[in-house]
């Protein structure tokens, strides 16, 4: 299946968007979750938690700041991987003037499904771009 994101729906959020190119609700047989976060220019998520599925982050572009469980914050670049083990706690910040662009997978997919319960979420129609401004953070 070739899937591109003019013909995905766009999670938009107060820190930035997602879309998600495979989720095993969209491509038949998908067994994880792939899609590309961007995070806007000095914002990020709180910290949380996916129960049932573990997370990998992969930095395209931008600089940020990440958080994994216990551990100390540490700095994240482009080339960047950061494995999130399921029910750890986490959260990722953009330290940077540009998006922070990252990808993220889920295994099991369908975790993604729990971020429409998220606070201030919106999902754009695909075909439809989010906007970013400062002040209102979506668009």
């Amino acid at each position: 299946m070739h899937q591109q994101p003019q013909d995905v729906a766009t999670m938009v959020f107060d820190w930035g968007s997602i879309k998600w190119l495979v989720t095993p609700d969209t491509v038949t047989g998908a067994p994880s979750s792939f899609g590309e976060v961007v995070i806007n220019p000095e914002k990020g998520h709180e910290r949380h938690v996916h129960p049932d599925a573990d997370e990998v982050l992969y930095v395209i572009e931008g600089t940020g700041r990440q958080t994994v469980g216990d551990a100390p914050e540490f700095d994240i670049v482009a080339g960047d991987a950061i494995w999130v083990a399921k029910g750890t706690l986490h959260s990722t910040f953009n330290t940077g003037w540009k998006p922070l662009r990252l990808i993220a997978t889920y295994t099991p997919g369908g975790e993604e499904n729990a971020l429409r319960g998220l606070p201030g979420f919106v999902e754009l129609p695909a075909g439809t771009n989010p906007t970013w401004s400062p002040n209102a953070g979506r668009g």
